[in-house]
């Protein structure tokens, strides 16, 4: 089984540290409401205006910290050090929150960029360096800005979005839960529990319809993952031989066969290699609450997923801009 050793830790914050203060190329989120709006990724975003767009920033930082703290004395940590220590200001965090008060910037990033900040959040208030309480206290601001609208969001979202890209809510859920021990609110936890319940509670005997050529997470998969995180395990444990009935079969095959990317200079075609990624995080976790017949089957789609998409991350730089960071998620969250 494929680790996450000390030697491939570095190795993807060097990959990240290559994009996370790379302004250009760049695609924003953004809605102009005159030509005052009009300004550079730097501009607008103090801390997160590289790696190709504001969300894939945010989560190259969540690598960085998280490198960091798992291996501090790694290669390039002092360098990872010194960048987090020049981006996680008061002033730079102000900045940030500047743009999202703009009242044209309610829908931006939702629910994808929300989920990773809270994640970044999350993974910096677990540093137990001062200097990483430090980096957790100044981003705090933004963190919760980004709690209230969940919580603000989630009431009103009647139904789920069950895509295998940023708009999927189950993705979004279960890396908020990670944020939980840090919330400013209580109840936010139960409040996505009782979202995640509601949405996915009567799922049984899934179709998939995958994969999808723009896929970079499984909708299937990624949704019983949500439920595995946010669910207690023998609720979860009779909803998922429901949900997925048929996987002593290797049913639905389509999950346990990874994605063939033929051109990873094609930025929605190298979501695959996430996908690929992804699918991996979830199988190891899945075969954790499966029955312990079934684990070595999940654990060996887990592997087969790893094998193909891992020698890839830095081919092009549709790919390197992001995808370090979901191995990272697959080796080790």
């Amino acid at each position: 089984m494929q680790t996450l050793t000390t030697a491939v830790a570095a190795r993807f914050a060097s990959i990240a540290l290559g994009h996370v203060g790379r302004e250009f190329p760049n695609k924003l989120d953004q809605v102009l409401t005159g030509p005052g709006d009009l300004a550079g990724p730097r501009a607008l975003h103090p801390i997160f205006y590289g790696s190709f767009d504001w969300h894939s920033a945010v989560h190259g930082h969540w690598l960085l910290a998280r490198v960091l703290r798992r291996f501090p004395d790694a290669a390039g940590a002092d360098e990872i050090r010194a960048w987090l220590a020049g981006a996680f200001t008061e002033a730079k965090v102000a900045g940030e929150l500047a743009y999202l008060a703009r009242p044209s910037a309610g829908g931006f990033e939702r629910p994808y960029g929300w989920a990773w900040l809270l994640m970044l959040q999350a993974e910096l208030a677990a540093h137990e360096t001062a200097e990483g309480r430090g980096w957790a206290g100044a981003l705090r601001p933004l963190a919760r800005a980004f709690e209230a609208r969940f919580a603000d969001w989630l009431p009103k979202a009647t139904y789920p979005t069950r895509v295998g890209t940023h708009g999927s809510s189950a993705f979004a859920l279960a890396l908020a839960h990670r944020y939980v021990a840090f919330a400013a609110d209580p109840g936010f936890g139960a409040l996505l529990a009782e979202t995640a319940q509601r949405w996915f509670s009567e799922d049984a005997d899934a179709r998939p319809f995958e994969t999808s050529g723009v896929d970079f997470l499984s909708p299937t998969l990624m949704e019983a993952e949500c439920l595995r995180r946010l669910m207690p395990g023998s609720w979860f444990a009779a909803w998922f031989a429901a949900f997925l009935p048929r996987l002593d079969e290797a049913e639905p095959a389509t999950l346990f066969e990874p994605a063939a990317v033929s051109d990873r200079t094609d930025g929605q075609i190298a979501h695959l290699d996430g996908l690929n990624l992804s699918r991996a995080w979830c199988w190891r976790h899945l075969a954790e609450a499966a029955p312990s017949a079934l684990q070595p089957r999940l654990l060996d789609a887990a592997e087969r997923h790893l094998a193909v998409a891992l020698p890839h991350l830095a081919d092009h730089y549709m790919g390197e801009h992001w995808l370090a960071s979901f191995a990272l998620l697959a080796l080790d969250e």
